[in-house]
């Protein structure tokens, strides 16, 4: 067998089980939340930008209308958001955070921390930690740049 075709030599195998293994962390943290990890980086996009169209969403967090949809009717739901037909232009839906989806944000705040101490209960070197996120955004960058 070609050793370029070993699973260990994949580095999409590797990313993938990163991939599982950071939700898989995060999935204690955000259930007293109630959320999922893909409502939870939904939830981060809107309390950016509160208002924002399920178009724009949809490309922020790289997800089709298949999957963001049901996540939307979800997330509003549970109060936490309300989707609005423009005045301007029906087809266009803008997402808006109710009172309850902005307080959650203080409860969230904490999510971040808590999962770097749940991966890392020794501590984080910060320079290498800084190093490989500027890696995965090059990578990133470059895997996304023909969207």
């Amino acid at each position: 067998m070609s050793e370029a075709l070993k699973l260990e030599h994949q580095i999409c195998f590797k990313h993938y089980v990163i991939s599982k293994e950071i939700i898989r962390h995060y999935k204690p943290l955000l259930e007293p939340l109630g959320l999922t990890y893909t409502g939870y980086i939904a939830m981060l996009a809107l309390w950016e930008q509160d208002g924002i169209s399920v178009k724009r969403l949809s490309k922020r967090l790289y997800l089709d209308s298949g999957t963001l949809t049901p996540l939307l009717k979800k997330l509003e739901q549970q109060g936490l958001l309300l989707r609005q037909r423009s005045v301007k232009d029906e087809r266009v839906v803008h997402i808006h955070l109710t009172e309850s989806g902005k307080a959650l944000k203080s409860e969230a705040e904490r999510v971040p921390m808590k999962l770097i101490e749940s991966i890392f209960p020794d501590g984080v070197d910060e320079a290498a930690a800084g190093a490989h996120v500027a890696a995965l955004n090059q990578l990133m960058t470059l895997l996304v740049r023909d969207r």
